[in-house]
């Protein structure tokens, strides 16, 4: 049965809500609609990243003592408000809208401890929106003993399919954790966390030209990247693991670059982000031929010189020079994961994610 989901993500980037459309039946896609985009303020990012420092020291996936709590109402209102505008832009009204995918925000992932936090109140949002809405979608294979992420995957190979191409095929999203979806035929899924995406190079700038991230690696481009740091980072045990794996997106803060210059550091950092996606390759069946970029990584032209570079002769590319919309994917797939939910479907595999079986999962909220 076709539905139309309308699809909202919130990634470890903390820069704003991601709205999109799309057809499906569960299984493929047939239509994709606009997209959208409601960035948080300032004010807004600062609260989320108190929370996420609080975050911490959580140990119940219920908690939402002080700054979190107020995060979470945050969240809830930000993620209504970019529906409202949306819907009002595109002339949809909310009936023709089967079911909302809302992911929330991640304030900690802890999968050792079987423990992953979303803030963002599906109830909420539900009766503010007047739409069903599919949220809480990690917890069932967390608790089953999964890594709960990467979460895409299902939704990655859906888009390969569509392009008819030989050859194992990497897709990677580069946000603030990098991840990768493996894709080789329709019998071979592989997915896990590569390592910091985008968090530790956009800190690096918030903190050091109050910048919030590094605008398409032009300071990157300026400096030059500390192989031998770099080499010492991926000594960290987590790049030596097999997939399935994942990341709190601060599972790497501690790493320290030391007295260097503003562009030095992107270049470092930057490359890291690159080797550490490089780093998965030895653990694949066989190395890729293809590797698609998405996520805000894809706009960063210093990264993506870099891995051509470090990946060649496979061929590196954008999500949108093959007509994706690179930007929007993750809210793309919360729109299909949450069609995938309502009929009981797989979200999650024993390759992609460690779960011990194919799961689904997900909490529905009707207005």
């Amino acid at each position: 049965m076709l539905m139309r989901a309308l699809g909202l993500m919130s990634g470890t980037s903390l820069d704003g809500v991601d709205v999109a459309m799309i057809e499906t039946d569960g299984r493929r896609v047939t239509a994709l609609g606009p997209t959208g985009y409601r960035p948080y303020t300032p004010h807004e990012r600062a609260v989320l990243r108190h929370a996420l420092t609080e975050a911490v020291n959580l140990h119940q996936r219920d908690q939402r003592p002080g700054v979190i709590g107020e995060a979470e109402r945050m969240v809830t209102v930000a993620h209504a408000e970019a529906v409202a505008a949306y819907t009002t832009q595109h002339g949809i009204s909310p009936l023709d809208i089967d079911i909302v995918g809302f992911h929330g925000q991640t304030v900690l992932h802890r999968p050792a401890e079987r423990l992953t936090i979303q803030i963002g109140d599906g109830a909420a949002l539900a009766r503010t929106i007047h739409i069903p809405v599919m949220h809480d979608f990690r917890a069932a294979d967390v608790a089953a003993g999964g890594q709960g992420a990467p979460f895409v995957p299902v939704y990655h190979r859906a888009l390969a399919e569509s392009l008819g191409r030989g050859g194992p095929i990497a897709v990677v999203n580069i946000g603030g954790v990098s991840n990768i979806t493996y894709i080789d035929g329709e019998d071979v899924l592989i997915a896990c966390d590569t390592g910091p995406g985008n968090a530790l190079l956009d800190d690096f700038m918030l903190k050091s030209i109050s910048q919030p991230f590094d605008n398409e690696g032009r300071t990157a481009a300026q400096g030059v990247a500390d192989d031998a740091w770099i080499a010492s980072a991926l000594q960290h045990p987590f790049f030596k693991a097999p997939p399935p794996k994942s990341l709190d997106r601060n599972d790497f803060a501690a790493l320290k670059l030391g007295n260097v210059s503003v562009a030095d550091g992107a270049a470092t950092l930057t490359g890291l982000t690159v080797a550490a996606i490089a780093s998965i390759v030895p653990h694949l069946p066989k190395p890729p031929e293809s590797w698609i970029i998405v996520g805000g990584g894809a706009r960063n032209l210093t990264m993506m010189r870099m891995l051509r570079r470090r990946l060649e002769p496979a061929s590196v590319e954008s999500a949108e020079g093959l007509g994706w919309s690179g930007d929007a994917i993750e809210a793309q797939a919360f729109g299909f994961l949450a069609v995938r939910s309502l009929q009981r479907l797989p979200l999650s595999y024993p390759a992609t994610t460690g779960v011990p079986r194919p799961m689904s999962g997900g909490v529905i909220a009707n207005p």
